[in-house]
């Protein structure tokens, strides 16, 4: 058993789990469930991490705030949380010490795997691939990056099992397994705090597929600026299909206004006609269903199961949202909109947007393209928050691209006002910030549903 394998490279360790949020807390409690004496560490930046819960753990040892990271070497695992940066670290850590539940799940468990990366749309393709399995089989996980860490699952799989797998960059970066069947959906800039580059940044995303061996599979958008370069430089042995707008050779899968086609050497193989489909809007989510389709089908799934399933899928929260329509206006919450080209992609989905609310934490992405693209495809009213917004605010400025109205405030309650005040009945307001939410909010979540309640309550 797989189970046992991931045990035996635990077992007679000295081992530290570095951050005890959501997955670090996992980590141990997988370890207690089958080592209950095993003498652990965890270490944790938060000096005020509320520890109480374990403090009848007399085999635990807890170490909190300035200095949780120092003398890692010492350690033979290190189980790193993905939120953990090293980037201050003045000392070299030994890489084979560096593990994770990503990397020791992908090691034992690739074959069942079906991962899913990429900067936007990985948590709406993950949810997909799952739900068109789940649709024609049992025994299929939802783990990794959506919410369910890996250690939470790994009882409850059989050799019959497939887990979908959305994987973060932060969980990918210290990883040195791939799984058997990857999708790598686009690269944009983003976390360039955690990784100091975006070379490094894109780096972490190919492990999804640099460890790939022959009969694996990966899809990939052929269509992006960087993908196709990185695939050619690391040469994977797997099986691959590309997908986007363009032909290329071999297999592949195109989108073409409503119809998404597979070509084998320019023979189409397979059709899916979209025309109805409303429940994913955007050009962008046709490329998330391009890719989901393509994972399901190299999994034997029929054509017919697949569009049944399709149907049934009515997307995630906070991803092009329709909140509702209030005093005649409909509004959306995009909130997971972190980076200039989610926001363009929303406001070409919804062909049509009156108000559109920019900004939030500076994480000193370059804006010009979305600048661009506003003066290419005015916005009559904008309100700019948040000190990306204000950055925003001033490249608008200098470059004459500022809208007919606009607003520049932290307060979302002065926000949503100025919604109402501004979209003409029968107009759409959309917030899709093109930056993180942490200077405000907890997260995108907690900006989403805040902007929601605002909206519902005016």
């Amino acid at each position: 058993m797989n189970i046992e394998k991931l045990l035996e490279r635990i077992e007679n360790k000295k081992v530290i789990i570095l951050g005890f949020g959501k997955e670090g807390v996992s980590t141990y409690r997988f370890i207690r469930r089958h080592f209950p004496k095993m003498k652990l560490v965890v270490a944790d930046g938060n000096g005020n991490l509320n520890t109480d819960d374990f403090a009848g753990d007399k085999h635990v040892k807890f170490i909190k705030g300035e200095g949780y990271d120092q003398n890692l070497n010492q350690y033979d695992l290190i189980f790193k949380s993905p939120g953990i940066s090293f980037n201050k670290i003045n000392y070299y850590i030994e890489n084979e010490r560096i593990t994770s539940q990503t990397n020791l799940f992908l090691e034992f468990f690739h074959q069942q795997v079906v991962g899913i990366t990429g900067t936007k749309g990985k948590s709406t393709t993950a949810s997909l691939i799952y739900h068109i399995l789940s649709h024609s089989r049992d025994n299929v996980f939802l783990a990794g990056n959506i919410g369910t860490p890996f250690f939470d699952i790994v009882e409850q799989i059989t050799p019959e099992s497939i887990v979908v797998a959305e994987l973060s960059a932060h969980q990918l970066e210290f990883t040195h397994h791939s799984p058997d069947y990857a999708v790598l959906l686009n690269i944009y800039q983003e976390h360039l705090d955690h990784f100091n580059s975006f070379n490094n940044y894109q780096n972490a995303k190919t492990n999804i597929f640099k460890f790939q061996q022959a009969g694996n599979f990966l899809v990939y958008n052929g269509d992006d600026e960087h993908i196709p370069g990185w695939v050619k430089g690391n040469k994977p042995e797997s099986d691959t299909c590309i997908f986007g707008t363009q032909i290329h050779p071999g297999v592949h899968v195109r989108c073409h206004n409503h119809l998404v086609r597979f070509f084998n050497d320019g023979e189409i193989i397979d059709e899916y006609d979209l025309i109805d489909y409303k429940n994913l809007p955007g050009t962008h989510n046709y490329f998330n269903i391009m890719a989901a389709i393509a994972i399901c089908r190299r999994l034997g799934l029929a054509h017919d199961s697949i569009m049944d399933a399709l149907q049934t899928f009515k997307g995630l929260p906070h991803r092009i949202e329709f909140v509702g329509e209030f005093k005649g206006i409909e509004f959306y919450n995009d909130s997971i909109s972190t980076i200039p080209e989610s926001a363009i992609a929303a406001v070409k989905a919804l062909r049509g947007v009156d108000t559109l609310i920019l900004g939030g934490f500076d994480r000193g992405i370059d804006y010009q393209v979305l600048i661009d693209f506003l003066k290419e495809n005015p916005i009559p009213n904008i309100a700019f928050t948040g000190p990306a917004g204000h950055r925003m605010l001033a490249m608008c400025r200098e470059q004459d691209a500022l809208p007919q109205n606009y607003i520049e405030t932290d307060d979302y309650e002065e926000i949503v006002r100025f919604c109402f005040e501004k979209t003409p009945v029968g107009g759409t307001a959309l917030l899709s910030p093109a930056a993180a939410s942490y200077n405000q909010f907890k997260n995108f979540e907690e900006r989403g549903e805040t902007f929601k309640q605002l909206v519902i309550s005016s």
